[in-house]
């Protein structure tokens, strides 16, 4: 029954998880553990393989759904320069270093391409965790590497959509192509008009009934619905998702939906890196682990370099590009989600997917470490005899900065409600020069009280999500109207 080994599951990685806390360990490889654990390499603990991976796979929607509704495609503009120099210098060269290896290995042109994608990427999940435990989210390497992450977000989409075609079960005439970039157009259109027209009317009507659970479902269906329309199209279940992650994320209620959506998306996705475990071998590893820890640190050598150039050639200072590049040099969860398609167009073969498995879960295992050691690291490089000059960075221009949908907010005032004493608070908080920023469950105040310039957001304050956003943690009161 499905029931026990749910039970299994969670039992087993409620143990694992703790141990992994007082290790220091991040909770990714802890779920990855518990799969090799439980699946039919490790103890072989439960029988319903299939249904775990449908589990994981609602994973995968949702967490391209909440990554979508964390972007917002005007601020992605207002920053390009950050994300897109910053992420295509550090992925293109990623891929080409990687392509040039796996080619001499002897692998095909497009099996090594694909290489080059699955190690092109980080951990947004535990990269950003760390940094903001550590209160770095906000210095220059920290702020680097939530750029290049943010790309990575976002191009792991299009290589999802490329790799058909590096397989061959894609043609690659122009025939084949017109289909495909029609399908393309039509799925902006939908996107710009849902995001501009429909999908903010509707979510207008919803929340005015005040009804948390109607307002829930109606988040879901929109998810679902992209996704399902999608797939229909051909194309992934995981680009729907993400496309109405973006739908919501230029809507004024996307920080209550996040809110509501992070539980539900942490425990699919838990499913999803369990489902990984399970796929890995310890017989495959134990044959022969000085390779495979080899070449784990050959793979955090080549990441950490390339990211740090990225930061230096971008314009930070030497000692940041090292940071930052060290802090990026882990495999990504996302890569996960890609080597699940490329299984399946059978650009992997069991030895190669064994290996990116016990590499990137290696790698994952030491981020913690390797980051707490950053700083020494950084300081001895920028004390080697090199000149004064290449410690500054690669030139002069002033790094762009690197920007969440509001900007963050130090010291400021939390008004939890926009009633009579809301506004008599932010009144006072104007005369005074305190920055606010304002949450309320009624749509029609955010509406109408953002078009007259107010940093106002749709949410309940009694949700830790939406507090969040708000940059709870840095704000020096907060005021319940």
């Amino acid at each position: 029954m499905i029931i026990n080994d749910l039970t299994i599951i969670f039992g087993l990685s409620i143990i694992i998880l703790y141990l992994c806390h007082r290790l220091h360990i991040p909770i990714i490889v802890g779920f990855l553990v518990t799969g090799i654990l439980v699946g039919p390499h490790g103890y072989g603990f439960i029988d319903a393989v299939e249904e775990v991976e449908v589990l994981a796979e609602m994973g995968i929607v949702l967490l391209l759904f909440t990554i979508g509704v964390e972007l917002s495609i005007k601020d992605l503009w207002k920053i390009k320069r950050a994300v897109v120099f910053g992420g295509s210098i550090q992925v293109l060269l990623t891929i080409i270093a990687v392509f040039f290896i796996a080619n001499y290995l002897g692998y095909g042109i497009g099996e090594s391409i694909f290489i080059g994608f699955l190690f092109s990427l980080s951990s947004t999940a535990i990269v950003l965790k760390l940094l903001q435990k550590r209160g770095e989210l906000q210095a220059p390497h920290g702020r680097f590497s939530l750029a290049v992450l943010l790309y990575q977000d976002v191009i792991v989409v299009p290589m999802i959509l490329i790799t058909p075609f590096l397989a061959g079960a894609g043609s690659m005439s122009d025939a084949a192509f017109i289909p495909i970039i029609a399908k393309g157009l039509g799925l902006i259109l939908l996107v710009f008009a849902s995001a501009k027209w429909i999908v903010p009317q509707v979510l207008f009507q919803i929340t005015k009934t005040r009804d948390p659970e109607l307002f829930f479902l109606s988040i879901i269906v929109i998810c679902l619905s992209v996704a399902w329309l999608t797939s229909s199209l051909g194309l992934s279940l995981a680009l729907g998702a993400f496309l109405a992650g973006l739908i919501i994320s230029e809507s004024e209620y996307s920080h209550q939906a996040l809110s509501n959506l992070i539980p539900f998306r942490d425990i699919f996705m838990s499913f999803f890196f369990i489902s990984i475990g399970m796929l890995l071998d310890l017989g495959y590893f134990f044959n022969d682990p000085v390779l495979f820890i080899l070449v784990a640190v050959c793979v955090l050598m080549l990441k950490s370099v390339i990211a740090g150039m990225s930061s230096y050639l971008l314009g930070f200072p030497l000692h940041t590009a090292v940071m930052a590049g060290l802090g990026l040099a882990q495999v990504g969860e996302f890569s996960f989600v890609l080597s699940t398609f490329g299984v399946e167009f059978g650009l992997l073969t069991d030895d190669v997917y064994q290996l990116f498995l016990v590499v990137s879960i290696l790698t994952m295992a030491v981020t913690s470490s390797v980051m707490s050691l950053s700083p020494k690291v950084a300081d001895k490089v920028v004390n080697l005899p090199i000149p004064s000059k290449m410690k500054c960075g690669f030139h002069s221009r002033k790094m762009m900065p690197v920007l969440d949908k509001k900007g963050h907010l130090e010291d400021h005032l939390i008004i939890a409600g926009f009633g009579f004493n809301g506004r008599t608070v932010a009144k006072a908080a104007t005369v005074a020069g305190i920055p606010y920023l304002i949450l309320d469950t009624n749509p029609e105040t955010v509406r109408k009280e953002q078009l007259k310039g107010e940093l106002i957001y749709y949410g309940d304050s009694s949700q830790q999500g939406v507090l969040e956003h708000a940059d709870i943690k840095d704000a020096r009161v907060m005021v319940v109207c």
